[in-house]
C-alpha cells in the first residue's frame, strides 16, 4: 500500500477511535493488527514489548477509575482496549515502512515540501547518532565522577547542542549537493499512488464505519 495512504488510513482509524465507544471494533482492529505484524515476521521480542509497556499504562488508568468508582464497565473495556489499538495500529504502519520510501511518497503522493519531507528523514536518520553521543557523554561524565541519570538535565542539554551542529552541518551539505529550496525536483524513484491502494484506503475505511454502526456498543 502507498505509505502516504497507509499513514493516513492509520491517523484517521486513531481519530475515529478517540470519539466512539465500540469496544467490538477496538478488539477486531488489534486483531487484524496483530495478523499484519505476524505476517511480516515482527520480532518476538519487539511484540512483547508492544504489549507489556500499554498494558501496563492501560491497567494503571482502569484501576484508577475503578477507584474513583464513576465509570461502568463498558467504558473501562472501551478505554482499555483503545490504548492497545493506538499502540499496534503504530507499530503496524512502523514494521511495515521504510522510512526513505515514506519521505519519497510525502514527497510526491502527498505534496509535501521537500525541506520538511528530508529533514523528517534526516531527523530519523540521527537517532542512532544521538544514542551514541547521549553514551558518550554520560561516560565523559563518569570519567569526571559525575553520575548523569537518563533524568539528568545537562546529559540532554548537551546533545540538543550537538544536534544543532549537525543541523548546520546537514543542510551544508544538502545545499553542497544541489538542494535547492522552491527548485523544481526530478525524482530518481517514483513512488506510484495505484488504484488498488485507494480500493484498500476506502475499503478499510468503509469496514470501520460498518463495525461502528453495527457492531455491539
Amino acid at each position: 500500500m502507498n505509505p502516504s495512504l497507509k499513514l493516513a488510513l492509520v491517523v484517521l482509524i486513531a481519530l475515529e477511535i478517540s470519539f466512539t465507544q465500540v469496544w467490538t471494533v477496538n478488539v477486531a482492529l488489534i486483531v487484524i493488527s496483530l495478523v499484519i505484524l505476524g505476517l511480516n515476521r515482527i520480532h518476538i521480542r519487539t511484540l512483547v514489548w508492544l504489549t507489556v509497556v500499554p498494558l501496563f499504562f492501560a491497567s494503571a488508568l482502569i484501576w484508577s477509575l475503578m477507584l474513583r468508582g464513576n465509570a461502568t464497565p463498558h467504558f473501562l473495556i472501551v478505554l482499555f482496549t483503545r490504548m492497545f489499538v493506538y499502540v499496534y495500529l503504530g507499530a503496524t504502519f512502523t514494521q511495515t515502512t521504510v522510512p526513505l520510501e515514506l519521505t519519497r511518497s510525502l514527497e510526491q503522493n502527498a505534496k509535501l515540501p521537500a525541506k520538511f519531507a528530508y529533514g523528517f528523514l534526516a531527523a530519523f536518520n540521527l537517532f542512532p547518532k544521538i544514542k551514541a553521543e547521549v553514551a558518550t557523554v554520560h561516560a565523559a561524565a563518569m570519567m569526571r565522577g559525575q553520575v548523569l541519570h537518563f533524568w539528568s538535565p545537562q546529559l540532554y542539554f548537551k546533545v540538543i547542542l550537538t544536534a544543532m551542529n549537525w543541523s548546520d552541518q546537514l543542510a551544508s551539505a544538502m545545499m553542497s549537493h544541489g538542494f535547492v529550496e522552491w527548485a523544481p525536483r526530478t525524482y530518481a524513484i517514483n513512488v506510484p499512488l495505484r488504484t488498488r491502494d485507494w480500493v484498500i484506503f476506502g475499503a478499510s475505511l468503509l469496514l470501520v464505519q460498518i463495525g461502528l454502526f453495527i457492531g455491539l456498543p
